[in-house]
């Protein structure tokens, strides 16, 4: 996955109330948050606790560019090829999306529950000169507050972790433009996601700290589908991504761990 390497407008600091502000609502999950907020200072570490996560990045990022690439009709070989379209990233972490998405063009907003994971990834922002509004925030409060609406919403690995998968996933969808598109990346509840993205991930191979899933609120393809189902909107997947340990790369091929859904607002 290659980004454009052209320089984007320098960052403007954020207002003194966007730095104090905080994530309310209902899809909180208290446990969730405390538990990346433990660990938000290590978010651009390679070598770190989201060294996996790094490692995945690529072929996340290769998905998004290239669904958007096909649907706006836009030249991923071009610079900035996504200038003049709106994204916003729910549940940003660090920014370790959010930065790529704004190097290609996109105008990014990006917002998290863990104030602390904002303040990780403003201040990286800042050190690349990249004009990424960040806000702590939960996907709620963007709405009551009239955000949007995107060409595009992404919410990446989130779904899994919030309170209420369907009220935060339809609140999600409200935030995208007519015409517009809604990624969402999450982990298929299959006994193999069980034993190889919950076990083995945790306990053998420490990819993530003990305790950062729990199998029980991975959701199925035909879930997501059906939580959205009263919503205007068309659905597709589950697209796949999947680990060639030989490679120690991930590519798009089974969907029975990892998975993402493309939703079209019509």
């Amino acid at each position: 996955m290659v980004a454009s390497n052209g320089t984007v407008s320098a960052r403007e600091p954020q207002s003194a109330r966007e730095f104090n502000d905080q994530a309310e609502g209902p899809s909180i999950d208290p446990a969730d948050v405390a538990r990346f907020s433990a660990q938000a200072a290590e978010w651009w570490d390679a070598k770190g606790p989201f060294a996996p996560l790094h490692r995945f990045n690529p072929a996340r990022l290769a998905f998004v560019r290239d669904r958007a690439a096909a649907h706006f009709g836009r030249d991923v070989k071009t610079r900035e090829a996504f200038a003049g379209l709106t994204l916003l990233d729910i549940g940003c972490g660090g920014g370790l999306i959010a930065e790529p998405m704004r190097r290609m063009g996109f105008g990014v907003t990006a917002a998290d529950a863990s104030s602390e994971n904002i303040g990780t990834a403003r201040a990286h922002a800042d050190q690349q000169g990249l004009d990424i509004h960040y806000r702590a925030a939960t996907v709620e409060q963007l709405e009551t507050e009239g955000a949007g609406p995107f060409d595009v919403v992404l919410t990446m690995e989130v779904i899994e972790h919030v309170a209420d998968p369907e009220a935060f996933i339809r609140t999600c969808s409200r935030l995208v433009k007519p015409g517009g598109l809604m990624i969402v990346a999450t982990l298929n509840r299959t006994l193999k996601a069980l034993a190889l993205g919950k076990f083995a991930a945790e306990y053998v191979l420490r990819w993530v700290p003990a305790g950062t899933h729990d199998w029980r609120q991975f959701l199925k393809p035909d879930e997501i589908r059906g939580m959205l189902a009263n919503e205007p909107l068309t659905v597709t997947g589950p697209y796949g991504l999947e680990f060639n340990p030989l490679t120690d790369r991930w590519s798009e091929g089974n969907a029975d761990i990892n998975y993402m859904m493309v939703a079209t607002r019509d």
